[in-house]
């Protein structure tokens, strides 16, 4: 339960949950001072007869009150913990009734009574908050008596049980309510810390995606053109070009992401792959009529990552790409020897396969990869 300074700062620089905390605050107060403030004024035609007595009783209703309000701050201070119970302001409080009772016995008239409620209700909102069924039932029991004691009077001792067992109950609902209201705030502050995250998340995956396909690319033509201006062929400048406007392409796409605007379109990332395959002299085919278009962008994912695998973890000479039965999937020849490369291993258990899984799985779909001997194949199975 909220424990702050919450008496502290103007209602306008309050949230919502710290509002409802000063309201609910400050409504079991005021309304447990208003009941003992009315037994004290519905006795006043005593202090004709007997002001002296009458000036104790209310001096001792006002002391109870505030004695009654303290053991309510460390209720609503500990609630929902059952324990353990504070032990200063309801030893006050306990000692303080012990001490009224008796002594309102000795008043004049209808004070005994009057005096009697008082305690009890103020045992009743003080002790009312507290979690601990031992403590519940012991204010129970000391409400009774406190009403019956001092006038010995049943029918008040009755009344003084029913409105003590009702200031209780609306204490322990005040403190549920708010409860939940608490509860619900920090429910919606790991809401939006779980969306922060999640969003984190989708992003270094497409950082991943897109910007370690480029890398890959960028590796492979660089590697052409350094064997190409090795011989000394004129085509290595044509593939230093194409180098460059690789980079400016990886650029663009960064910057996309960093907007959140990047799309992955099917066509296009198949068009890619299959121009980077075979300038790294992979062999590739590509059969996926059929595939329904709401699955092309996830599609596009695992061709990306499958593509970006055989590239760095295999020596393939030829990748297919088909799609039949519900089921996408990338082969390629060429897998190298388990534990031979990250990521190349009969599982399939690299990092970037593993962030499309989880993709596809809120998706509904399944990502498997399976190796035998050389060949290796991932497959996007659809529900």
């Amino acid at each position: 339960m909220a424990s702050g300074r919450w008496w502290r700062g103007s209602w306008a620089e309050r949230d919502q949950v710290e509002r409802v905390d000063l309201y609910t605050r400050q409504s079991l107060y005021v309304i447990a001072a208003l009941m003992n403030g009315v037994l004290v004024l519905g006795a006043q035609p005593a202090i004709d007869g007997h002001p002296a007595a009458y000036a104790a009783f209310a001096a001792g209703a006002v002391v109870l009150s505030v004695a009654g309000g303290w053991a309510m701050r460390d209720a609503i201070r500990l609630y929902p913990q059952a324990g353990p119970v504070p032990v200063r302001s309801t030893a006050v409080l306990v000692g303080l009734a012990a001490v009224a009772v008796p002594a309102a016995s000795a008043l004049p008239t209808d004070l005994p009574q009057a005096a009697g409620l008082v305690v009890a209700f103020s045992l009743a909102w003080g002790l009312g908050g507290y979690r601990d069924q031992r403590v519940a039932w012991a204010t129970i029991v000391a409400v009774g008596l406190a009403a019956w004691l001092p006038g010995d009077d049943l029918p008040t001792a009755a009344y003084g049980l029913l409105a003590g067992g009702f200031f209780m109950l609306t204490v322990r609902l005040s403190l549920w309510l708010l409860d939940i209201v608490v509860e619900l705030d920090r429910g919606r502050d790991a809401e939006a810390a779980l969306a922060v995250a999640e969003e984190r998340l989708r992003f270094s995956r497409d950082v991943h995606d897109v910007l370690g396909r480029r890398l890959a690319t960028i590796a492979v033509q660089a590697e052409l053109a350094a064997t190409l201006a090795g011989r000394g062929d004129d085509r290595a400048a044509d593939r230093m070009l194409e180098v460059r406007s690789l980079a400016h392409d990886g650029l663009k796409e960064a910057r996309e992401l960093a907007r959140g605007y990047r799309a992955v379109d099917l066509a296009q990332e198949l068009d890619g792959a299959v121009s980077l395959l075979r300038s790294a002299g992979i062999d590739a085919t590509v059969a996926v009529d059929g595939l329904p278009e709401e699955w092309h962008e996830p599609a596009a994912w695992v061709v990306r990552e499958a593509v970006t695998n055989v590239l760095r973890h295999s020596r393939a000479t030829c990748v297919e790409v088909s799609y039949a039965d519900h089921v996408l999937a990338v082969r390629s020849d060429g897998a190298l020897p388990a534990g031979g490369s990250a990521g190349a291993g009969g599982s399939g258990g690299g990092t970037g396969l593993a962030g499309v899984r989880a993709r596809l799985a809120a998706l509904g779909a399944g990502l498997e990869a399976t190796r035998d001997g050389h060949l290796f194949t991932v497959r996007m199975v659809l529900p």
